[in-house]
């Protein structure tokens, strides 16, 4: 008999197969049991939403690497303290982020772990951070929480893209477990969107980034209430470097934004604003006040943030910049760089959409063939019009300028590492067409 048969732990699992136990569990998983379960480690609302649900498509195979035997998704909700999240003081509401996203991580935790117990297996993705930062800056979560609360009919996205639970409001954090075993009963979206389209956080956004026709401004909202996270951390390190002396870094980087960066560093990343999440009245629990007492909930809630004097974050030339001038010229614009990097072409190609200025498009009519060419060859098509950005892959229809880059020099210039002028001149970029096109194209993603 091989010496492996002979180890104390083979032979004792082979006993207690022989001897009928463990016992398999029970599959599939009654439903009522689960959510119970669920509850009493602290949900305060829950949902099941099966791998082949047609809504998760596009992150079914992200979630099939991180957890290969997935049946089901477990997707919870957990209350915040609204009072808190309102607060203009952003210390107290970021400390109601960090404890309620602790406590989203734990209750998951301690699902996963009495699951276990019984024979199924399961994994818990961290609720925001820590993500997968060797894929930054590509996608670097696991699973994407909102779509999937939204399959388990938690809730539906409001105009400022948060999902807004129909009694709980938006002044919720959301988790989700993958485990190894379907569930007897699957939940489906709500029927109507809790979303009161008031434009609440349309008013109060510093950056401007919810459109009230709906339009979503991401990289204005990144650049600000992102400012310690990722990219924005990145530029604050390459403004430290870059600076020439002590006095130089403290011409561009005020006292309290260094002091700021060190509290995010000591005690979690900090949000700067997050005021759409703070003035959003929906919800069965939440809708009261602004019902009743409106005029004292507008006073109450929604102008200290507005009236605030704070630090904006904006990237010059943008949208965003011109949001602050023109609708809060008491906060003080701070511009910084375009903390959405790209690494690849394709990267570049997929965040257009994040990084376009739509108020810098009014006029431009204009249709762009990219020929990418050395590392990373390939073919893509622009189109600029009426305000809105379309890209496909390939040559399509009549270009108004043709431009064929060496991809390594163009992910170069577009990280400020290389002037453009130099790579027109060595002929790494060439232009068939109007430069002006170029530059207007230039003025549509401000970096």
């Amino acid at each position: 008999m091989p010496k492996f048969d002979h180890h104390p732990t083979v032979q004792q699992w082979r006993k207690r197969e022989a001897d009928g136990s463990p016992p398999s569990p029970v599959r599939p998983i009654e439903a009522e049991g689960l959510r119970q379960l669920c509850l009493e480690a602290g949900a305060d609302d829950v949902g099941f939403v099966e791998i082949d649900r047609p809504e998760l498509a596009d992150q079914r195979p992200q979630i099939l690497t991180a957890f290969p035997p997935t049946q089901t998704l477990i997707s919870f909700v957990c209350r915040m303290n609204r009072e808190n999240v309102r607060s203009p003081a952003r210390s107290v509401a970021n400390v109601e982020f960090h404890s309620a996203g602790d406590e989203v991580n734990h209750i998951a935790r301690r699902i996963v772990a009495a699951l276990e117990q019984q024979g199924i297996r399961g994994l818990n993705p961290a609720m925001g951070f820590p993500m997968e930062m060797g894929r930054f800056p590509g996608k670097i979560w696991l699973v994407s929480h909102k779509p999937i609360a939204v399959a388990a009919g938690l809730g539906q996205m409001g105009i400022h893209r948060n999902v807004i639970h129909p009694k709980f409001g938006n002044f919720i954090l959301l988790g989700t477990i993958l485990i190894d075993a379907p569930v007897t009963t699957h939940q489906q979206p709500i029927d109507y969107n809790p979303c009161l389209e008031c434009r609440l956080c349309v008013s109060v956004c510093p950056v401007g980034a919810i459109g009230s026709d709906g339009h979503f401004d991401f990289s204005a909202c990144y650049t600000h209430n992102y400012r310690e996270f990722m990219g924005g951390f990145t530029d604050w390190v390459e403004t430290i470097v870059t600076s020439s002396s002590k006095g130089d870094y403290r011409q561009r980087v005020t006292a309290a934004e260094s002091a700021s960066q060190w509290q995010s560093l000591s005690y979690g990343a900090n949000y700067k604003a997050a005021y759409c999440m703070a003035v959003c009245p929906a919800g069965e629990d939440v809708i009261g006040p602004f019902l009743t007492q409106r005029k004292a909930f507008l006073q109450d809630v929604v102008k200290p943030l507005q009236e605030k004097v704070e630090p904006i974050y904006v990237v010059p030339g943008s949208d965003a910049a011109a949001h602050v001038t023109r609708r809060f010229p008491h906060k003080q614009i701070r511009s910084v760089g375009n903390s959405l990097q790209v690494s690849s072409i394709q990267g570049f190609l997929q965040g257009m959409p994040l990084t376009f200025q739509r108020q810098q498009a009014k006029g431009l009519d204009a249709t762009y063939h990219f020929t990418f060419i050395g590392a990373e060859p390939c073919q893509a098509t622009i189109v600029i019009r009426d305000q809105t950005l379309q890209v496909e892959t390939g040559h399509v229809g009549r270009a108004n300028l043709k431009i064929t880059a060496d991809s390594r020099v163009w992910l170069k210039f577009l990280t400020r590492d290389y002037p453009i002028v130099g790579a027109i001149l060595r002929r790494q970029i060439r232009l068939q067409g109007p430069l002006r096109l170029l530059l207007a194209f230039g003025r549509c993603f401000p970096r």
